[in-house]
């Protein structure tokens, strides 16, 4: 296979998970599928990150998505 191939197929995996996370998030169902609220949700969250406190927002978020991970996963 070539070069330009597995990129591809590396980069479409990753945008299927992502978007998995949105619908996991239950993003999907609280915006009525507004792609143009999700679009600006993102935003607001990319313009913490590139904030003073992006670094504490960071540690945060990835706090709370490893504990709501980790529920799902007790979770039966």
């Amino acid at each position: 296979m070539r070069e330009w191939q597995v990129k591809r197929r590396e980069r479409t995996r990753q945008l299927i998970e992502l978007g998995g996370l949105v619908a996991k998030a239950d993003l999907v169902e609280l915006t009525d599928d507004d792609r143009a609220a999700l679009y600006g949700a993102l935003l607001t969250v990319a313009a913490k990150l590139r904030g003073l406190d992006g670094a504490q927002a960071l540690v945060l978020f990835r706090r709370k998505g490893k504990r709501a991970f980790e529920a799902e996963e007790a979770s039966p």
